[in-house]
Parts: C-alpha cells; structure tokens; sequence
C-alpha cells in the first residue's frame, strides 16, 4: 500500500491534503447521486412502462439547472465556495431521505402511481436547482485548493475522481436494485454523509470578489466573457451539441430490459461502462499528459464516441454493447480532460463562478435535455434508430466544430496567466 501511495503522491497535485479531501468529496457525491438517478429511471421505468416519461426526468432537472445557472455563478463569485457546498450537500441528503421514504412498501402500497412519478419530478426538480450551485461551488473551490501550474494535473485528478463515483455509483445502483429500490436509497444516504464529513474537513477560503455589483451587470459580464473567447465557447457546445444528441444513458432501461435482456444486474453493467472506459482513460492521463495538438484529439474523440454510439445502437450483443459503451467513455474522457483544462486555464479567478455556471447550463442541455431528446424520439421512431441517429448527428457536430472554430486545431494546453492566450 505505501508504495502505490508514494507513486501518486510523485503527482504534485496530490500532495495538497485539502486537494485530497476535496477528490474524497467528489468522489463519494458523485457516486451517491449517480447511483440515485440509475435507481430512479429503473424505478420510474418498471412502474410505468413509458419511455418518455423516463425523458421526462431529464428535463424535470434540467429546468432548474439551467434556469438557476446564470445567477448561481453571480451568487458564487461574491459567497465563500465551501459553505455553499456544504448546504447543497445537505439539502441532497434531505432529498435522498424523502425519495426513500416515498419508496417503502407501505408507503407506495398507499399512494397511486401517478401521485409517485409526480413525487419523483419534484425530488429531481429541487435536485436540479441543488446542482446550479453546487457545480460552480467546485468548480472555483478547486481552484483555490491546489497552484495554478498544476491545474492540467488537477483537472485530470478531478476528472478522474468523478468518473470513479461515476461508475461504482451506476454499478452499485444496479446491482442493490436486487435488494429492492428502498434498501438502494437508504444505501444513497450513507454515501451523501461520507461526502458531508469530507466537505467539512476543507477550511474556509477568501472571497476573491466583494464587491457588489448588480446582478444584471454580473451575468452580462460573465455571458460575454464565455462568447467572446472562442476556445470556451467551443469547448462547451461541443458538449453540449454532441452529448445531446449522443447520449443513450436514458434508454439503456430499454436496452436492459427489452433489446438485450439482462435484467437489472446487466442494467448496473450497462450504466457503468462508459464510466469505466473513462476510468482507464483517466488514470493514463494522470501520468501521461495530453501535450501534442489536444484540439484535434478533442474533435477525433468527439468523432469516434459518435461512431461507437451507432454501433452500440445496432448491437443485440450485451458484450458488442458493452464494449462499444465502454469505448466512448474512454474517448469522452479525453474530451473531458481537454475542455476541463480549457476552462480552468482561460477562465481569470475573479470569474470563475459564473463560468462554471454557463458550463453548468451548457451541461445540463447536454445531459438531461439529451435524455427528454432521446425518451421522445424513441417513441416517435423507436428505440435503436433514435440512438443511431443521435451519433450521426454527434458526427455532423464534429464537423462544424472543425470549420466554426479554427482555434481549437491549434490549441495548447500551457500554463499562462489568464489573458495571455488567443481567444
């Protein structure tokens, strides 16, 4: 054990104990609420029968999110960052207990199904606002956790830590699903406490910005930095563009259940291997740095995640699917890598709330939208082609990237002042 821990303390990042923590935090955070949302589609799946209503969800947490974004960054930059963690974490445990006390038998024996799916919405619709300010709350904590030179470091370590919660968080939701969907969510609200004790553990930090200027002000200063440097702007289409219509995490219930026939234990599989294609990703990139032309290896991966999503939408194959998820988290994490470094390089300090609250609302389209644009276009043309046309449309992304933003293929990933670069 003390050697492994010797080889990563080599990465300077990690030798900062409150970075530590903080991978600790989003660690066990990710992992509790990615294993919440897996039990929650299965949940809402399995007691409706309807694909669109597990869409649905999406946009019940999408509303809020990008709704709550752009003032949430305004409410970041001028508040202590930890403190704002702190609260969100645990109004998420509150919500935790609510949605496991709604599924005990007893319970859902005595309420109707319709009152239940409305009870959900409205956990991931208060969820979605939690998530508004929680994001930019840690986006801008890391950066005052660890020196500017190792933030590429950082960011692959940060990227690293959530992709892992990612992960075990979808695999353990599928396999307690075995032990029913209430053990599965008081499971949730251990894993939300561990993530509070380690939150608690980081100290206060300055506020870089006091002054209080007006909201409206505010935000129109953080939308016009985000859309007059071309390498953010870019950078977060690209996410959003591309996971929105690539991503077939929300009809993997129907993949499980009705293409592949796995049940709920290869549901759990299903789920995690993009996050363990990334895993493997991240880990390599801990220790090998993306140096040489990171723009066109951020487009080729976009590519190639595009491509392994068509495959996987034809596949009848629980390994060929398997494998074909498994690859586009692997390239994803390249992708994810890049435009997180993108944004902690680029983005000045005293803005770094509100940047990440656009990256939030950028996110948020990409994710949840992208399951209200997969639920929908299932039902109108059908499971398999509204997965194979969501990586084609990935695909065509890509390509106008390639043309929209020159810049990108030139792209360094170097260590600057912020300003000191092209945008």
């Amino acid at each position: 054990m003390q050697p492994a821990l010797k080889f990563l303390l080599k990465n300077k990042a990690l030798k900062y104990p409150r970075f530590r923590r903080f991978l600790a935090l989003r660690f066990f955070l990710i992992m509790a609420l990615n294993m919440q949302l897996t039990i929650i589609y299965w949940w809402v799946y399995h007691i409706t029968n309807d694909v669109s209503l597990v869409g649905v969800l999406g946009l019940c947490e999408a509303i809020p999110a990008i709704g709550c974004s752009l003032f949430s960054g305004h409410f970041v930059d001028q508040r202590e960052k930890r403190s704002i963690m702190l609260v969100c974490i645990v109004l998420y445990i509150v919500l935790a207990a609510s949605l496991a006390f709604i599924s005990l038998p007893y319970i859902s024996a005595k309420v109707a199904v319709p009152s239940i799916i409305r009870l959900i919405y409205a956990a991931v619709f208060i969820s979605g606002i939690l998530r508004a300010f929680i994001s930019p709350s840690s986006f801008a904590l890391m950066g005052m956790l660890i020196p500017r030179k190792h933030y590429p470091s950082g960011t692959t370590w940060s990227s690293t830590s959530w992709q892992v919660g990612f992960v075990v968080g979808r695999l353990l939701g599928g396999i307690m699903l075995v032990l029913g969907i209430s053990a599965s969510l008081f499971a949730v609200i251990i894993f939300e406490i561990i993530s509070l004790v380690a939150i608690a553990g980081i100290p206060k930090h300055d506020i870089l910005q006091k002054n209080k200027e007006p909201v409206l002000k505010s935000l129109k200063e953080g939308l016009g930095f985000v859309f007059k440097t071309q390498l953010i702007l870019a950078s977060l289409s690209l996410d959003m563009f591309a996971v929105l219509f690539g991503g077939a995490v929300a009809l993997l219930p129907v993949y499980a259940s009705d293409i592949l026939h796995v049940g709920a234990v290869g549901y759990g599989w299903l789920n995690a291997a993009p996050g363990i294609g990334s895993v493997i990703t991240l880990f390599i990139l801990s220790f090998i740095p993306l140096k040489n032309k990171p723009g066109y290896k951020l487009l080729g991966c976009l590519a190639g995640f595009g491509l392994a999503t068509v495959i996987f939408g034809i596949s009848t194959n629980f390994y060929l699917s398997m494998a074909m998820l498994t690859i586009a988290g692997m390239l994803d994490a390249v992708s994810v890598v890049i435009r997180g470094t993108i944004l902690q390089l680029y983005t000045p300090d005293k803005m770094r709330g509100r940047v990440a609250a656009v990256n939030t609302m950028f996110i948020s389209s990409s994710n949840e939208l992208g399951a209200v644009e997969s639920g929908y276009t299932a039902k109108w043309m059908g499971t398999v082609p509204a997965v194979v046309f969501g990586g084609c449309m990935t695909l065509v992304v890509v390509g106008v990237t390639w043309f929209a933003a020159p810049l990108l293929r030139s792209l360094k990933l170097d260590v600057t002042e912020p300003g000191e670069h092209k945008t």
